[in-house]
């Protein structure tokens, strides 16, 4: 079972707080330093077009969470601990697949937060990445790190959406020419929209905001409401993000810029707003980053305790587990391409098996759901989705096989 009882004291207020958090949790975690590259990429690739392929990303993203936070939410247990309900050892087999990928991807992380920091204040990568995940650490070390860890994403998620909105607005982008191709693209690009949607709900992101929630005591039927409301809320988040980014790099080449270099980001925003504009790229990234190294290392050790783990021995865990990632980053200097395509193999698994999980739960284990009846259109939502999922996890098998060769 879950930690429901120990949570059902948790004041209205707190709550709520808790909910947010985890609502933030689950968006912030997917905008980390690839998600600003990738974003960056294809709007330089796409331009206009590029409206078209976010809105059938979150789309997807909303079909998938509603799913997960619903199941998880319900049954008041985590994907693991269902998982092994369903049938004994895939939840561990999952458990594996998430932390493997959780430590690949949290060096990546730390790395963003170097960068960030050298953006922002000028600081050697090394030394940024080293002063931010101390920074990560303190937070789970602190005595309420529940409530330090729900009110930073939150923060932080606020500042990088505040900022954005400014660049946006600066870049001025033809917002005319971007809703037209929202509705009416130029060019589709279905690999763009597949690489969008692992970005968001791949791997451990999947589970980051359903898993906090757990920590909010806000389960069980009685709760549908606000777990839908978070689940949903979430991508909306994570979806403005992307879309002022969109619109501020679209503003940027719409205005003949060429962007080439080798942080096209960091250039379109100088482009927009001149020095200041660089200093809240670095902003922006550092933000993203850390919060992604929060969110990766709350999430893959949530995946290796259970229910019965004490908050302080999870908490503990989890500060190892960064400082473990900060190490490999001192030592690498970067997370090495083999192991990113590796952990980026692992999230195009997760997804699929991850999600047969919770689509089993909710079609036929009305048990684990405390005799909840599962709504059938969600479940042909989330079914239709899931075989989009396989596909996707065939797409990046061809990464193990780029490896190789």
């Amino acid at each position: 079972m879950s930690e429901t009882p120990t949570k059902k004291g948790l004041s209205p207020a707190a709550r709520r707080t808790a909910l947010l958090g985890a609502m933030f949790l689950m968006a912030t975690s997917a905008i980390g330093p690839g998600f600003i590259t990738q974003t960056t990429v294809f709007t330089v690739q796409l331009r206009a077009a590029f409206a078209f392929a976010i809105l059938i990303s979150i789309i997807v993203d909303v079909a998938v969470q509603l799913n997960v936070w619903r199941v998880v939410g319900i049954s008041g247990m985590r994907a693991q601990e269902l998982g092994n309900k369903v049938l004994p050892g895939v939840g561990w087999i999952l458990a594996a697949l998430v932390f493997i990928g959780g430590v690949v991807f949290n060096i990546g992380n730390i790395a963003g937060t170097g960068l960030g920091m050298n953006a922002m204040l000028g600081l050697d990568p090394k030394i940024g990445g080293a002063i931010s995940a101390v920074v990560a650490i303190l937070i789970f070390l602190s005595k309420r790190a529940g409530m330090a860890l729900d009110r930073i994403v939150v923060l932080l998620g606020a500042i990088m959406i505040l900022l954005m909105i400014y660049v946006a607005i600066v870049a001025a982008p033809p917002i005319g020419e971007a809703l037209k191709n929202t509705i009416l693209p130029e060019k589709i690009d279905f690999l763009i929209i597949t690489t969008l949607i692992g970005g968001t709900v791949g791997g451990y992101i999947t589970y980051a905001g359903a898993h906090r929630m757990l920590d909010s005591g806000a389960t069980g039927p009685e709760n549908i409401k606000a777990i839908t409301q978070s689940s949903v809320l979430g991508v909306i988040v994570t979806g403005i993000m992307r879309v002022l980014l969109f619109l501020a790099i679209f503003g940027v080449v719409a205005g003949g810029v060429t962007l080439a270099g080798n942080n096209m980001a960091a250039e379109a925003f100088q482009h927009a707003a001149g020095e200041i504009g660089l200093r809240m790229f670095g902003v922006v990234l550092w933000s993203a980053a850390l919060t992604s190294v929060i969110g990766a290392a709350y999430t893959s050790v949530s995946f290796i305790t259970t229910s019965k783990t004490s908050e302080r021995t999870r908490n503990l865990i989890t500060v190892v587990f960064i400082a473990f990632c900060a190490a490999a980053f001192l030592l690498l200097g970067q997370a090495p391409q083999t192991l990113l395509i590796f952990a980026g193999a692992f999230n195009g698994l997760i997804l699929p098996i991850g999600f047969a999980v919770i689509l089993w739960v909710a079609w036929r284990r009305r048990d684990l759901l405390r005799g909840y009846k599962y709504p059938a259109w969600l479940l042909i939502v989330g079914v239709l989705t899931w075989l989009l999922t396989l596909y996707l996890g065939w797409m990046s098998l061809s990464g193990l096989g780029e490896l190789w060769a």
